[in-house]
């Protein structure tokens, strides 16, 4: 497998993490306004990876990802990707995200609702 691909399955590991964050604020019962927001706002500001394993054809991935750090207007990713069937590591990578204003084009703090589902995560 080339290793770009890597970073998409990252990337979907982070959308589908997001959604379990919006839907455990829905769950909370909190308001829509004090929901984590639809669109993260963030922004990717770094990613690395390092490959333990190679992935062959027909291998079926799972890829994990937790909350390892929570700052003021950034969070960083873990993530393994292991084989389904034999939990071989195939993968380790970090990431790190900025919640962003797009339009004055600079970091903001993370909204708070954000902010506390991503605690949350932490223990």
């Amino acid at each position: 497998m080339n290793n770009a691909v890597y970073f998409t399955y990252l990337e979907e590991a982070r959308w589908a993490f997001f959604r379990h964050l919006q839907d455990r604020s829905r769950d909370h019962g909190l308001t829509s306004s004090d929901r984590v927001p639809k669109q993260p706002g963030t922004i990717l500001a770094h990613a690395e990876c390092d490959f333990r394993s190679e992935a062959k054809y027909g291998d079926v991935l799972d890829v994990l990802v937790k909350v390892s750090a929570v700052g003021r207007s950034s969070f960083s990713y873990e993530y393994e990707v292991v084989e389904k069937l034999t939990s071989r590591l195939i993968a380790t990578a970090k990431s790190v995200q900025v919640s962003y204003d797009v339009v004055a084009k600079r970091p903001i703090p993370i909204p708070d609702a954000l902010r506390i589902e991503l605690e949350d995560t932490l223990q």
